[in-house]
């Protein structure tokens, strides 16, 4: 089967973590915004999609028939399909919390540079993201960090469950991608309190699959319209 992921074409965004496990897991999937009229079709899907199931906003995935949305919930459901989650539903259920607790992360991370409104320009609330991003430099990702730190100490492995990659081990590469483009002065100093993380992003990163995805063309560049945004008057 072929995947159609939906998302929008210029950033990376929450879309981008589906388009990890995807890469990582070789499959068949074609990114359709990025297509020819694929933002239209975008937007069809949405509008016409079935009344009792739509998806409130990409990314959302389609798989036959059906249309999942939520990166999370996408996630969960490619985990199992992919062989990215493990088999037990105890397993699995820990995968899909670590993911909802990155998603947590990222939320905060986003907020940080548009702390009143998403529909409000950086410059509407400049004031207010110096002293929201203080706090999520210094305290937030230091214990979000912290935790995942934790976890992989615990897990008796080089990945967040163990021996085996899953899709959460992904989303934290991306993560610490997102950190070190936006803060890249005060991620460098959490890295150093870190270093399990970081080895786990490493690790990642060499794996073949990834390091190819990363070095072609369907991966998008960081830049001022996705979630992470480096201003450098926010990274302290």
């Amino acid at each position: 089967m072929r995947y159609q992921l939906y998302y929008w074409t210029q950033i990376q965004g929450r879309g981008e973590y589906v388009r990890l496990a995807l890469e990582e897991a070789g499959a068949d999937y074609v990114d359709v915004a990025r297509g020819k009229g694929g933002e239209d079709k975008l937007i069809a899907l949405m509008q016409r999609a079935p009344v009792k199931h739509p998806p409130f906003a990409p990314p959302f995935l389609k798989a036959g028939p059906l249309v999942i949305g939520q990166t999370a919930n996408i996630l969960l459901y490619l985990g199992e399909r992919e062989g990215l989650a493990p088999r037990t539903t105890a397993g699995r259920l820990w995968t899909h919390q670590l993911q909802l607790t990155i998603a947590d992360f990222v939320a905060e991370a986003h907020d940080s540079h548009h702390p009143i409104a998403s529909s409000l320009y950086y410059e509407d609330q400049r004031a207010e993201a110096k002293r929201r991003s203080r706090h999520f430099r210094t305290e937030r990702a230091r214990k979000y960090l912290g935790y995942f730190e934790t976890i992989l100490k615990r897990s008796g492995g080089p990945y967040l469950l163990g021996r085996r990659l899953t899709y959460a081990d992904l989303s934290l590469f991306q993560v610490i991608e997102g950190l070190r483009y936006a803060f890249p002065r005060a991620t460098k100093r959490l890295e150093k309190k870190i270093p399990r993380v970081v080895a786990l992003h490493d690790r990642v990163a060499r794996r073949p699959r990834i390091k190819a995805y990363l070095a072609s063309e369907r991966r998008i560049g960081f830049n001022q319209m996705g979630i992470f945004r480096h201003y450098k008057e926010l990274d302290g």
